[in-house]
């Protein structure tokens, strides 16, 4: 298995990489995990601390966790794409070097996809692809680059040897799944899996009991408007500033925000101005429910276009709090149709600073009663995304492609 990001590090996803982790375990397989010293979301006490401690075994020696050594991660994109492309050529010369009898491969960054098709060249071992995010839309989208450029037509060789070399393909969502098939993917090889989250751990937790407001000094009597997650040029987080300075003269709404990522200390010292948003840096997954239960709504933002190619799994997680979601996102995507089968909030198109300021003007005096979130909110997560089912899939599609 090869990942760009594992725990300690905070990041979007990182209780999918271990969740896998450890179902493989539990299913009997042995597992090797190739991951970098850790630098996202941690400070540098952390970080020293791995650099001693370079292999981990669990699960009774099943999995070994190997760290790559290599500099830490900045906010430049041309250094991130840099220390990918070292992490990703250490990581090929341990792929080549291993016993192994198929590859797990995840989609950040989107260049481990050919570093996984190299190494089955060499060694003949196939490979399964986590495909999480479609390279080079998504780039597309965010803006980085346009159809049809030099980075656009490399991102198309790259994912063409992805899809071809792979022997199975797990996808998140539908419209991923229909971005595949339309670049000429066989329908049999693809699998769709939703993220998940594990519901046993992720509850809500009564305003009363909630310490994040004392520690925060967050107030229980204001409707708040909560944002957690990364802050990079897809999600589009800027517009909070827009909203929240909008509505500076509504004395009985409040801004939450725990943030990480590229993006988020210009974001932090921008809000500094603003009286009704409080800004924190992300918490620890463990205190997921505590942060997506501070929330009356909880925020789910994009930059126009993004949200078409995937499905934010932070979704799950606000859900499973019985927290109603106010969407900035593209109206045609995996998002809306889950925001509209579970009766989960509302959504506007990304970007439009009154729309969203309109909404959550809404929400606060439509208030949902808890009842009614219980039965549409949490309940649609133990039907759609739990843990133990989507791990099995994983497991099975793993399976399958070694004995294939």
């Amino acid at each position: 298995m090869f990942y760009a990001y594992y725990e300690p590090e905070r990041a979007a996803g990182m209780n999918i990489a271990k969740d896998l982790v450890e179902g493989f375990a539990e299913n009997g397989y042995e597992v090797t995990v190739y991951v970098p010293m850790p630098s996202r979301g941690i400070d540098d006490s952390i970080r020293k601390e791995y650099i001693k401690k370079r292999d981990e075994f669990l699960y009774d020696g099943k999995v070994h966790i190997h760290r790559v050594r290599i500099f830490k991660e900045g906010s430049n994109p041309v250094g991130r794409a840099i220390r990918y492309l070292l992490l990703n050529f250490a990581f090929f010369c341990k792929g080549v070097c291993t016993q192994t009898d198929v590859m797990f491969v995840d989609s950040t960054p989107p260049t481990q996809g050919v570093l996984a098709a190299a190494i089955k060249k060499i060694r003949k071992i196939p490979y399964v692809y986590n495909l999480q995010d479609i390279f080079p839309d998504s780039m597309v989208t965010a803006g980085f680059t346009t159809k049809g450029s030099l980075i656009w037509k490399i991102g198309r060789v790259v994912e063409n040897i992805t899809y071809r070399n792979a022997k199975h393909i797990i996808t998140i969502s539908d419209s991923m799944r229909g971005n595949a098939l339309e670049k000429g993917v066989a329908a049999e090889k693809i699998s769709v899996v939703s993220n998940w989250i594990d519901i046993k751990k992720i509850t809500p937790v009564d305003k009363l009991n909630n310490s994040l407001y004392e520690e925060y000094n967050i107030s229980r009597e204001k409707f708040t408007v909560l944002y957690a997650g990364n802050f990079g040029a897809a999600q589009g987080a800027e517009i909070i500033l827009d909203v929240a300075r909008k509505l500076l003269s509504d004395q009985g709404i409040q801004f939450v925000v725990f943030g990480g990522g590229a993006y988020f200390q210009e974001f932090k010292a921008k809000a500094e101005s603003l009286n009704n948003l409080i800004v924190n840096d992300l918490l620890p997954i463990e205190r997921v429910s505590e942060v997506y239960s501070l929330g009356d709504v909880a925020l789910i933002t994009c930059k126009k276009g993004v949200g078409s190619n995937g499905m934010p799994s932070k979704t799950w997680s606000i859900l499973a709090c019985n927290t109603p979601i106010i969407a900035s996102f593209d109206t045609v995507s995996d998002l809306a149709c889950v925001i509209e089968k579970a009766k989960a909030g509302v959504i506007v198109e990304p970007e439009d600073t009154d729309a969203l300021v309109n909404a959550i003007l809404d929400e606060k005096e439509n208030m949902r009663k808890e009842t009614d979130k219980e039965q549409t909110l949490r309940k649609y997560v133990e039907a759609n995304a739990d843990k133990q089912t989507c791990v099995k899939k994983y497991v099975d599609c793993v399976k399958m492609a070694a004995l294939s």
